[in-house]
């Protein structure tokens, strides 16, 4: 008689090597520019492009490896050296030179492991990016359990990021600076000291629970604690007081100081999100957020997705967003802060605005992956839209496009 066979198959947790590639354009504008003191253009374009490879190990682990390259043009960046082309010197103009553009280049990989019972899931992950004046080194990881009969689960999650600033000031604060169409009362003279620590770390800890409420129903809450220490201020934004002279080359106005913000700064945002499926057709996905930190702000998120099934393949998704923060206590408009002040700034990310986000998307999907392309088979196609308005005046939209392919 022939040996029986005690072995019974186990769903690996991914059948094969997926890959994404991702693309997403983003363009904005406004006249609140931080670099140039809360005034000024803040127009720009960022490309970014990424591929994400997933790769089944063995039955149980996942290696999954994301790398990423997102290239900007910057008017408002181009104006740490307002001086390095054009013939008039504007804050509502980008200059000509280098640091009007950047590379930034990342590369985040993460192991995953499943239990046998596929009831627990741990994983860990680096971090490393790069770009001119920035470098960011991380690592982290999360543990995950599910329980009665996989309908509730409980995640906890911890990353730390150790950064690094390679600092670069407004030109008219480096020293040797000179040029002899400065025009003001007196001479121009600012009492600028360049900051003596340029490394800042952040750690966040995380915990989310999500649970099957019923057969349309489905709930999660969550809540982070992050923490970060160093220099938190960015070293090429202007600030401009209230009881100093204004000096100007042309239409620019030379800065003060830089901003100067606290050296340690902590973030609690907590929420919860609540699927409801309507029917084969409809699922009604809605998000909220509420944020505080101890620099005085606190804000809300509320965000609504309604997928709308056109067909087995196609997929529309309308979204609304909206978002509304007070200002930091150190924030102050143009020329509001005065030197005697301990913290300034004039970054209107600080500020007190409301911002609306409307966006809508369309995709595609192929659970069979019949349309090959070489050895890989085609799983999705992902196309979205959003635009972006805050009530400070800035304006911007972003496309995304990504696809999912399968191997065999």
């Amino acid at each position: 008689m022939a040996q029986q066979d005690n072995t019974t198959y186990k769903r690996r947790v991914l059948e094969t090597s997926e890959v994404d590639l991702l693309f997403s354009y983003y363009n904005q504008d406004g006249n609140n520019a931080a670099v140039t003191g809360g005034e000024g253009t803040e127009e720009l374009t960022d490309a970014t492009s990424s591929i994400v490879l997933r790769m089944p190990l063995n039955e149980d682990d996942v290696l999954t490896v994301d790398v990423g390259l997102s290239a900007y043009t910057s008017a408002s960046s181009s104006n740490v050296n307002p001086l390095d082309g054009g013939v008039n010197v504007t804050p509502f103009d980008a200059s000509t030179g280098e640091s009007r553009k950047d590379v930034l280049a990342y590369i985040n990989p993460s192991y995953q492991h499943t239990s046998e019972d596929r009831n627990t899931i741990w994983s860990a992950n680096a971090y490393f990016s790069s770009e001119y004046d920035y470098f960011s080194i991380g690592f982290g990881g999360s543990y995950t359990r599910l329980f009665n009969e996989k309908n509730t689960e409980l995640s906890l999650g911890g990353n730390v990021f150790l950064d690094k600033w390679n600092a670069i000031y407004p030109i008219e604060l480096r020293p040797g600076f000179f040029d002899d169409r400065v025009e003001g009362n007196g001479s121009y003279a600012p009492t600028f000291t360049e900051f003596d620590k340029e490394s800042r770390n952040s750690y966040s800890l995380s915990l989310s629970f999500s649970q099957i409420l019923g057969k349309k129903l489905q709930g999660a809450l969550f809540m982070d604690v992050v923490s970060q220490s160093g220099l938190l201020s960015t070293p090429f934004q202007r600030v401009y007081f209230g009881n100093a002279s204004d000096f100007f080359i042309d239409d620019f106005q030379l800065a003060d100081d830089v901003e100067q913000l606290p050296d340690s700064r902590l973030k609690l945002p907590f929420g919860g999100r609540l699927n409801y499926y309507v029917n084969d057709f409809l699922v009604l996905r809605s998000y909220y957020r509420f944020y505080w930190d101890d620099w005085g702000i606190t804000s809300h998120t509320a965000n609504l997705e309604l997928p709308f099934k056109l067909s087995d393949k196609f997929t529309l998704y309308p979204a609304y967003r909206y978002y509304t923060q007070t200002a930091a206590d150190y924030f102050y408009s143009k020329e509001a802060a005065l030197s005697t002040f301990e913290f300034y700034t004039s970054d209107y990310d600080l500020s007190k605005y409301d911002a609306h986000q409307y966006g809508a998307g369309i995709q595609y999907k192929d659970i069979f992956a019949n349309t090959k392309v070489f050895s890989f088979g085609l799983k999705t196609i992902d196309l979205r839209f959003s635009q972006y308005d805050r009530s400070d005046g800035l304006n911007a939209f972003i496309v995304t496009l990504g696809t999912t392919f399968v191997g065999n």
